[in-house]
C-alpha cells in the first residue's frame, strides 16, 4: 500500500499577497528613506524571508519564487560588491527574459510549460494551454523591453516607483486579459449525462 503525499497548504490570500509583493514595498519604502544600495540589500534580505516564510507556511516553494530569489541575490550582490545600481535595475528584464525563453523555448519543443506551473488552478484544452503559453511568453518580452526603456530613460525614483507599481498592474490587467481565453478552453469536468 503506497502513501501519497498530503495536499499541499494553500496560503491565505493575504499571505501570498505578502510574500510576492512585500519584498518589493520593503525595496521602494527603504529607496525613499536612504538610497539604492541599501534598498538593494534590504531586498536581498527581504526576498530570502520571503521565501523562507513560504517554506515554513507551506513546506514548499513556488518555482518563481526560487528564481527570483537566486536572480535578486546574484544581481543584488555584484550591485553591492561593483556598487554599481546597474546590475540591480537589470534583474527584472533577466527575470522576464528568462521566463520569456522557458515559455516559448518549451512551445518550440511542444510543450506548454504554463500548463505544468497552473494546472491546479484550472483545467483548460492543449490549444487553449498553448495559446495561453505563447501569450505569456510574449507578454514577458514586453515587459522586459518595458523594463529596459524605463530604467535607461527615466529617474531612478521613476523607475523605483515603476518597479512596484507599473509592473504589477501591467500584470494584473494583462492576466484578466485572458480570462476569456481561460472561459473558451474550460473542460468541462462533469461526466457526459450528469447534472
Amino acid at each position: 500500500m503506497t502513501e501519497t503525499a498530503p495536499p499541499r497548504k494553500a496560503l491565505p490570500t493575504w499571505a501570498k499577497m505578502l510574500i510576492d509583493f512585500g519584498p518589493l514595498v520593503v525595496f521602494f519604502v527603504t529607496y525613499n528613506r536612504t538610497e539604492i544600495f541599501t534598498a538593494t540589500v534590504v531586498f536581498m534580505v527581504a526576498t530570502v524571508g520571503a521565501a523562507v516564510a513560504s517554506w515554513v507556511a507551506t513546506r514548499h516553494v513556488p518555482v518563481m519564487l526560487v528564481v527570483t530569489l537566486v536572480i535578486v541575490l546574484v544581481f543584488g550582490g555584484l550591485t553591492i560588491y561593483l556598487h554599481d545600481e546597474r546590475f540591480i535595475k537589470v534583474k527584472p528584464t533577466i527575470v522576464y527574459t528568462l521566463f520569456a525563453v522557458v515559455l516559448l523555448g518549451g512551445l518550440a519543443f511542444g510543450k506548454s510549460l504554463l500548463a505544468k506551473v497552473f494546472d491546479f488552478a484550472f483545467t483548460i484544452t492543449e490549444e487553449g494551454w498553448r495559446k495561453l503559453t505563447l501569450r505569456w511568453g510574449l507578454f514577458f518580452v514586453v515587459m522586459a523591453a518595458v523594463n529596459e526603456i524605463v530604467w535607461r530613460n527615466f529617474a531612478e525614483s521613476t523607475w523605483v516607483s515603476f518597479k512596484l507599481f507599473g509592473f504589477p498592474i501591467i500584470t494584473f490587467l494583462f492576466a484578466m486579459s485572458q480570462v476569456p481565453l481561460i472561459q473558451k478552453h474550460t473542460v468541462d469536468d462533469e461526466a457526459p449525462g450528469t447534472d
